[in-house]
């Protein structure tokens, strides 16, 4: 039985993390006009609710890597095994059961092209039961990332999310390069974005004082940014769909403009393949999920063909929790 929806101070709570996950308590409490009670009684209610988590994420892009999204079929036995398999994997998010429990999708994040290869040319292809592979990557980024579909939701008042939003990144001109003890501090992020000062010492063997100093050098420069996990089904939308449009190469800027407008849309990039376009969307029903198609993308200019498929399961998100 599905719990008792979000109302709008929980809704506002969960923009407020969007926007900066590290937002103290007392922070969001004084803008949202509650005590920090209130606020830290709806997180922890919230986080059995909705699991909601805040994790710390690495953009790739600024340390000069790529990302890849890997479409595999296999049979309709292996789905859930293999899914389970590269959820387990540190440099996977996003990864589902999707076209009827013969397909698996996932975003790979390798920090080496070592550790591409190998998954890609050496471990997939001898997967028992995977009839194919196919692997995309992710050239631009219209929308998600750093800007999480939460950022849509229109809870906060703008006065509200002013006095919440973070001090903006610095622009990327070159690649990051991370200092030794950065990968333990990303790591502890990755399990929890909000995890104190004190925490974060005892993760990494770092003094306070240089933990503070790391983290605010990584979020500054874009290389850290948190997001936010949550079940999307609570707040409606049962329906999540993936979508690979084929889009004529003049049109590819407005087309994904236009698609990080939309607020069905939680993802949306360009990328490698014959489909030059991925967008993963959010709807309350299939019939919601037609209108999309025909109404909107249907108006967009250049757009040649649309595939469509539906998530059937989520495997992970962000981050892997088994048993959920």
């Amino acid at each position: 039985m599905r719990s008792q929806a979000p109302d709008l101070l929980d809704l506002k709570l969960l923009q407020a993390l969007q926007l900066d996950g590290r937002a103290p308590f007392n922070r969001i409490a004084e803008v949202l006009r509650v005590s920090d009670q209130t606020v830290a009684r709806r997180f922890r209610r919230l986080r059995s609710t909705v699991h909601l988590r805040v994790l710390g994420i690495t953009d790739e892009s600024r340390l000069g890597r790529s990302t890849w999204l890997l479409r595999l079929s296999c049979t309709p036995d292996a789905a859930d095994q293999l899914a389970g398999s590269l959820a387990r994997r540190p440099d996977t998010a996003y990864v589902s059961v999707i076209s009827g429990g013969t397909e698996v999708m996932c975003a790979m994040k390798p920090r080496t092209r070592q550790a591409r290869d190998e998954l890609l040319l050496d471990r997939l292809q001898r997967t028992p039961r995977v009839t194919s592979v196919s692997a995309h990557c992710l050239l631009h980024h219209f929308y998600g990332g750093p800007v999480g579909w939460l950022s849509k939701i229109n809870a906060l008042s703008p006065d509200e999310q002013a006095a919440l939003s973070p001090p903006p990144v610095e622009p990327a001109t070159t690649p990051v390069v991370l200092e030794d003890d950065d990968a333990a501090l990303l790591g502890a992020l990755g399990r929890d974005g909000r995890a104190s000062l004190t925490e974060l010492q005892a993760s990494t063997g770092l003094p306070e004082s240089a933990v503070r100093r790391r983290l605010d050098s990584l979020r500054s420069t874009g290389v850290l940014y948190l997001d936010v996990q949550f079940d999307h089904e609570h707040l409606g939308n049962d329906v999540v769909a993936l979508l690979w449009l084929t889009v004529a190469p003049a049109a590819l800027a407005d087309v994904g403009r236009a698609l990080a407008s939309h607020p069905e849309v939680r993802f949306a990039a360009a990328t490698t393949g014959q489909a030059n376009i991925v967008a993963a969307t959010l709807h309350r029903s299939t019939g919601d999920l037609y209108t999309y198609l025909s109404d909107k993308i249907g108006a967009l200019d250049g757009v040649r063909s649309v595939e469509t498929a539906l998530t059937l399961r989520e495997v992970k998100q962000l981050t892997y929790e088994p048993g959920r």
